[in-house]
């Protein structure tokens, strides 16, 4: 089988998060599919063998394309559907996986090329639109519901990536024949081009080591993710253990100045370590030194990609009892909290207080990414998957 795929983002580019495009494409050409990949013109060339890289010009005196919807990507992704005609004009693919807004400009395409199309669907596309505050156009946003419920009538397979947009999808209509929820669970280091094997980079992280109990965080320091609780649930927990430090890696520097601020306020001066952003083998090194990890986001729908790593990582997890979470988690696999500072702090002391029960949600929750999420599991799913569009 030959395959075009589609993603319209800068590939590969940590900070643009588009690794399920590469564990995509690894898994379809392990089972044999040739693949053509277009992509934005900034990034970086990953090593699939297999896999040809076709990209747009890199336009980078308009600067680094953000995630979420812009008018920088909207610009980019008219050259996107100008190289899609020309790659179909030049070759015969069995199907296009399509990722995000490519689909729109697909499922007009459908028709003329007639070749069978994959809905990659991360997100619902109108909800971005407000979510990432781009616009509050009724009309637009109505527009883009118009385009994304035509593009799901007419794709041949839609792939959701958490039980959210499966609901979602499922109350359009969408049946269980041509619908499949392939979780993004897999976390193996992305091989790029000209780099050591296994790592985004040939360097090996330097680590902080610990002064006693370590609490890490990793990941974005948005206001969703509830860093302000966090900081204000480690002043609670520095109050009864002065043994445990807390280490947060990700932020810009003015996200990570603004947090720092309020650690200095809570009483945490030398108790709350920043890393700032790190390459991703480097925060998973962060990680292996924690002895609880938390997750304190305080809104979203969709499930964090982190959290199946969370799972996998034979640390205790403690996460807020939120709706994004708990599509995933439950009691038995960590320690739920609800998303205030002094529930999270009484989390964050019973994981640390209460090793017996921190032992046992550990076991779960690698028994749960185990039979549900690891990379066998993620292999059924693509399977499946291509045996619909043979």
């Amino acid at each position: 089988m030959k395959a075009l795929v589609i993603a319209p983002q800068p590939f590969f580019s940590p900070r643009g998060t588009p690794f399920s495009v590469y564990y995509r494409m690894l898994v379809m050409v392990q089972f044999g599919v040739q693949v053509d990949l277009l992509t934005f013109g900034q990034g970086q060339d990953v090593d699939i063998p297999g896999v040809r890289i076709h990209r747009i010009p890199k336009f980078a005196f308009l600067g680094p394309v953000k995630i979420g919807p812009s008018p920088l990507k909207a610009f980019q992704d008219v050259f996107m559907v100008l190289w899609t005609i020309g790659l179909l004009l030049r070759h015969r693919y069995d199907f296009v996986h399509a990722h995000e807004e490519s689909v729109f400009w697909c499922r007009f395409l459908k028709p003329v090329f007639r070749f069978r199309l994959v809905y990659d669907m991360h997100s619902s596309l109108p909800q971005q639109l407000t979510n990432f505050n781009f616009t509050t156009s009724k009309l637009l946003i109505g527009s883009f519901k118009k385009l994304e419920d035509s593009a799901l009538r007419h794709s041949d397979a839609v792939i959701t990536i958490c039980p959210d947009l499966r609901d979602y999808v499922a109350r359009l209509g969408i049946g269980p024949d041509r619908h499949f929820l392939i979780e993004n669970s897999i976390f193996e280091d992305v091989r790029l081009k000209g780099s050591d094997a296994g790592r985004t980079n040939g360097e090996e992280p330097e680590v902080p080591k610990a002064n006693g109990a370590r609490i890490v965080y990793a990941g974005t320091f948005e206001s969703y993710q509830g860093i302000d609780i966090l900081i204000k649930a480690m002043g609670e927990v520095a109050k009864q253990r002065s043994d445990v430090e807390m280490l947060l890696v990700g932020g810009t520097p003015r996200q990570v100045d603004a947090m720092k601020r309020l650690a200095a306020d809570c009483g945490l001066d030398g108790r709350c370590v920043f890393t700032g952003r790190v390459p991703k083998s480097q925060a998973r090194a962060y990680v292996e030194t924690a002895d609880v990890l938390v997750s304190p986001r305080i809104e979203g729908t969709n499930t964090p990609l982190k959290v199946y790593e969370l799972l996998a990582s034979g640390k205790p997890l403690v996460a807020t009892n939120i709706w994004s979470h708990t599509q995933v988690l439950s009691e038995d696999v960590c320690f739920l909290v609800d998303p205030t500072p002094e529930s999270f702090a009484d989390g964050m002391l019973e994981a640390l207080n209460n090793p017996e029960k921190a032992r046992a949600v550990v076991a779960a929750a690698q028994e749960l990414y185990e039979t549900v999420y690891s990379r066998q599991a993620y292999e059924q799913k693509i399977h499946q998957l291509l045996e619909v569009l043979t």
